[in-house]
């Protein structure tokens, strides 16, 4: 088949655009039950986030991009709830879905009972030996329910214009027609010139036969400028496994990633970046944090600071923040070496706060990244 697949090189000029980014995903209402595991717990920290609308809450809010989200939400105050943080981190909420609760019999309706509702998680992020544990409730959420032709792809790609374009592996698998629209829209993001990016985050909690979550992201993947995804992605979502023992340190891992990345960028040539962050926990408070970016194009690897014994708060949303900061960088027309650096920073950054997304500014990047290479401490900022 002849198609013409963007790269990281030619992505589009902010003046051609109305967007720099935008993810197509699911986003949930996350309750966070503090320090106690959810079953004991009685009180809970309430915020929003998604896998790939993550992405798009960092590009808004730490980098100052213009992002926006497509998803689908029940238009009740849960819904409005998640809307209205999005709308906090800077992100446009315009484009979402609203299933109305009429129960009217149009495309996009439902009832007031809860037949379809918004996703909700409960995520306890664990404390020392005790692990981070997440519950989730999305077998019938709004977002199962779209569809291919649900968006204008000619209005969002033609005549808005976008530049980079995510999605990710938790949307491609939530539902059978899911992964029809997120492959109807990486080929229209391509067809309009658009840099596509996704992320495999591959989660056994949302498809556990890893044949059809292969067989989805295998449809997917030509379409692709940037793949997101560490060795156990790549492994359980793709079909390509790296030799590495568990508990192997950082170099050890990188070598046998390399070679990884490699077989996956020859058996798909049309991916200008491959990449991912690396977590080695200590425990669930303690991490040593890593991060490499494959240009496929120049055939050179780029390597993060390395950050060790480095205490985290909440280690969800890690590799999300490493795909927006890698992502920011390329739309604000840095070099791949800050790429990578970005995402790494930003990655570790959003696990030093409660939630799914950054809480973080550039400028926090910026000293970080400093910060790492220096291979200085933290001081107060009086």
């Amino acid at each position: 088949m002849n198609r013409r697949i963007v790269s990281y090189k030619e992505i589009k000029s902010a003046e051609q655009c109305r967007y720099d980014g935008m993810s197509l995903g699911e986003v949930m209402l996350r309750l966070d039950p503090y320090d106690v595991p959810t079953a004991r717990a009685r009180l809970f920290r309430v915020s929003q986030g998604g896998g790939e609308t993550n992405v798009a809450c960092g590009l808004a809010y730490t980098f100052g991009l213009r992002s926006a989200v497509l998803t689908a939400l029940v238009d009740d105050n849960i819904g409005l709830n998640i809307r209205n943080q999005l709308r906090e981190a800077g992100v446009d909420t315009s484009k979402i879905v609203w299933f109305n609760t009429k129960n009217d019999g149009s495309v996009h309706s439902t009832d007031q009972k809860g037949s379809l509702a918004n996703g909700l998680n409960f995520t306890f992020t664990g404390k020392g030996i005790l692990p981070s544990d997440t519950t989730y409730y999305r077998a019938h959420s709004a977002v199962r329910e779209l569809k291919p032709g649900d968006f204008n792809w000619d209005d969002l790609f033609g005549e808005e214009g976008v530049r980079v374009f995510n999605t990710g592996g938790i949307f491609t698998l939530i539902s059978p027609s899911s992964s029809k629209l997120a492959l109807e829209a990486v080929k229209e993001a391509n067809k309009y010139g658009t840099f596509v990016s996704a992320d495999l985050n591959y989660r056994a909690k949302v498809q556990p036969d890893k044949t059809i979550a292969r067989s989805i992201n295998q449809k997917i993947a030509p379409y692709l400028g940037f793949l997101v995804g560490n060795d156990s992605d790549l492994s359980d979502a793709l079909g390509y496994d790296t030799r590495v023992s568990k508990g192997a340190s950082f170099e050890e891992w990188l070598d046998a990633y390399k070679e990884t990345v490699q077989k996956v960028s020859r058996d798909y040539p049309n991916l200008s970046l491959i990449g991912t962050q690396w977590r080695g926990a200590v425990n669930a408070d303690l991490i040593h944090w890593g991060a490499v970016l494959y240009d496929a194009i120049n055939k050179k690897f780029y390597v993060a600071t390395l950050r060790r014994d480095t205490p985290i708060k909440d280690r969800t949303g890690g590799g999300d923040s490493f795909a927006s900061g890698v992502l920011s960088a390329l739309l604000l027309g840095k070099d791949l070496q800050t790429a990578v650096e970005w995402g790494a920073a930003h990655g570790i950054l959003v696990q030093e706060t409660p939630g799914d997304f950054t809480m973080v500014t550039l400028k926090d990047v910026e000293k970080e990244v400093k910060r790492a290479q220096a291979g200085g401490g933290v001081k107060a900022d009086r």
